[in-house]
């Protein structure tokens, strides 16, 4: 699975699938900093866990040393931050870009859908977990068993939930991909249930 060579700065490192990300890194020995508007029971989570997060829009208190800068739609293009590392040219990768980078020489279940698709990779992820086979799981949500979005195995298998908002989940290589509903949704982004579908038919391809 990829980690990079150097540390990582994630923009809006408290958005569910970011945090995921950031936990993955930092498990796996690699620095991790960030940046989020606010202070939540999940940011602090990371800091206690040694991920250091501030709250102000600060280019003095970036990682200016990042090898890998995410970032998730939600920033605003007028944000100091993003636009520092994008005028200096650093290595910027939009959240799903860098789970698909994350599972790209993995076995991966994928679950996808306009509703449910959190519990269920959820329910897939606790199995494997459950019955010792072992998984790397990046949920969409707080898993109640284990409260986290995120656990690491040495098994080269991902369970991931798959978002659909932006095409997010065309980043993914499913070879287990799983549809748990298709209703109309973003359609600010599709512009018609017809894309949307074309979308998800893409991603089960």
């Amino acid at each position: 699975m990829y980690l990079p060579e150097g540390s990582v700065y994630f923009l809006g490192i408290g958005g569910i699938g970011m945090s995921a990300l950031a936990r993955y890194f930092h498990g796996r020995g690699v620095k991790v900093s960030g940046y989020d508007k606010t202070s939540t029971v999940l940011t602090r989570e990371l800091e206690t866990e040694g991920i250091n997060v501030h709250y102000t829009d600060n280019i003095s208190l970036i990682d200016r040393q990042a090898s890998l800068v995410v970032f998730t739609p939600a920033v605003p293009s007028g944000h100091s931050e993003l636009n520092y590392y994008k005028k200096n040219g650093y290595n910027l990768k939009k959240r799903s870009e860098v789970l698909g980078m994350v599972t790209g020489s993995s076995f991966n279940i994928c679950v996808a859908g306009t509703h449910g698709k959190t519990t269920t990779s959820a329910m897939i992820a606790h199995l494997l977990r459950h019955t010792g086979f072992g998984c790397n799981a990046f949920l969409g949500g707080i898993a109640a068993n284990y409260n986290t979005n995120f656990w690491s195995s040495d098994k080269n298998v991902c369970v991931a939930e798959a978002d659909e908002y932006d095409r997010s989940f065309l980043q993914l290589k499913p070879d287990i991909a799983a549809i748990t509903s298709m209703d109309p949704d973003h359609l600010d982004i599709y512009g018609s249930e017809e894309n949307m579908q074309d979308a998800f038919l893409q991603f089960s391809e």
